[in-house]
């Protein structure tokens, strides 16, 4: 069982950073994979970012490539999002969540457990 909370969402301007934190409990942290969705309301999950029990395989969205990093501390039970050079299209709810596999990290159908959410606004 894995529990995953989320902190660190905001108010932001464009251009701005900010980043997103997801802690999570358990003693087996370290052998699931993670990742961050993105949701708005009347739209489906979408998926941010991935990142391996290792940190070894990285994924991301190309709507977010080469602005968000995703990076994970297993001492810690820690994963991260930083997101920078943020748009107003980045606004959304954003939740990580936790799986046991590597295939399909882009489908959130295929993850475990998930978080509450925090709320990310990019003001224009």
């Amino acid at each position: 069982q894995v529990q995953l909370v989320e902190s660190g969402g905001g108010l932001v301007q464009a251009g701005g950073s900010l980043r997103v934190s997801c802690a999570a409990s358990g003693r087996t942290f370290s052998s699931y994979a993670m990742g961050w969705f993105r949701q708005t309301p009347g739209k489906e999950r979408e998926f941010v970012a991935f990142i391996s029990w290792s940190g070894g395989s990285i994924h991301y969205a190309d709507s977010v490539k080469g602005r968000f990093t995703i990076s994970r501390d297993n001492a810690k039970n820690m994963v991260y999002l930083q997101m920078n050079n943020l748009k107003p299209e980045d606004t959304a709810l954003y939740y990580c969540a936790a799986k046991g596999s590597l295939y399909a990290f882009d489908l959130a159908s295929t993850y475990d457990y998930w978080g509450q959410g925090t709320q990310v606004t990019v003001s224009s």
